[in-house]
């Protein structure tokens, strides 16, 4: 179940990348607390993590943003402004900004939040940040040919990753919010039994995104090789997965224990679908709480940031 009312950040950011795009950042929770951060997947916005800050934003700060191109992030005009060093170098400028000098953190994805971090393993100020690391609803590469959106497609693989790729690409607005759009994001993006509000919540979420920086960001999506990044990926982390994933299922996450060097755990989580932060906020409160106690320790008033 979702609430009604969004969660009001104690802080609020304007976090600059590299190539100056401006970033929307958020910071919930106790500002002596231990820092979680979180990437949101693609077409949603910092309201994916509204469940979760409900949940645990009384014991741990969590530090939000939006992806370029998403929510009250800047949108980049041009395609090279779209790219996975893209997503990386937004993630180390909103790591820098929002942690105080040598402050690390428990860093969390999901969906293309998590290729976010895989795409910035391999970075010194990624590694130095990063205490641990939650991976949700993910998968590092071949996404179109894995994707079961489409009904029916492993009897047609080839066919299917056709049709995946455009559904990922298609520069195309969705259309009005009615019952026929609910249903179908419904069934892309959740698992048969998602509560009503829950949907709702979603669509509205993934409406509010423009045509072209999502299919700029499809783009990214179907080309997609990061394994190479899961190998670099050296902090403690934890794997998250929804048993009925259409988008990314279940298999990408054990394939992708067997590349991380210090995998602790995949988490399958029952009758759950791609949308885990929506659908199942406690088993992400579960896990983030549980890296938090593990790896961080709350910090001294002194190191609080100036």
């Amino acid at each position: 179940m979702t609430t009604s009312a969004a969660p009001t950040p104690r802080q609020s950011l304007t976090v600059h990348s590299a190539d100056g795009t401006r970033l929307h950042a958020e910071i919930h929770g106790p500002p002596q607390a231990p820092p979680v951060v979180l990437a949101h997947g693609w077409t949603c916005s910092t309201r994916l993590w509204h469940p979760l800050i409900d949940r645990i934003g009384d014991r741990l700060r969590l530090i939000c943003y939006d992806q370029r191109g998403h929510g009250k992030s800047q949108t980049p005009r041009g395609g090279p402004a779209y790219t996975t060093t893209a997503l990386a170098d937004d993630l180390i400028a909103v790591l820098d900004t929002a942690l105080a000098p040598d402050e690390r953190a428990v860093v969390a994805g999901h969906s293309m939040g998590a290729m976010t971090l895989m795409a910035a393993a391999d970075r010194p100020r990624f590694t130095t940040r990063t205490a641990a690391a939650l991976l949700a609803s993910t998968g590092p590469s071949d996404l179109p040919r894995t994707s079961r959106v489409i009904p029916l497609a492993h009897r047609t693989p080839r066919l299917a990753a056709l049709a995946h790729r455009a559904l990922l690409t298609a520069p195309l607005p969705l259309g009005p919010r009615n019952r026929l759009t609910r249903a179908a994001l419904h069934y892309a993006t959740m698992a048969d039994g998602a509560d009503p509000a829950t949907v709702e919540m979603c669509t509205r979420m993934v409406h509010a995104v423009a045509p072209a920086p999502r299919a700029r960001w499809g783009r990214v999506l179907a080309g997609l090789d990061l394994d190479r990044g899961l190998t670099a990926l050296t902090a403690p982390a934890v794997l998250l997965a929804g048993t009925d994933d259409r988008l990314t299922p279940r298999a990408h996450a054990h394939r992708m224990a067997g590349l991380l060097p210090d995998c602790r755990d995949v988490v399958e989580i029952p009758h759950a679908g791609h949308m885990t932060p929506l659908e199942t906020p406690q088993a992400l409160a579960r896990a983030l709480t549980d890296l938090a106690d593990t790896h961080l320790a709350p910090r001294t008033h002194h190191e609080e940031p100036a």
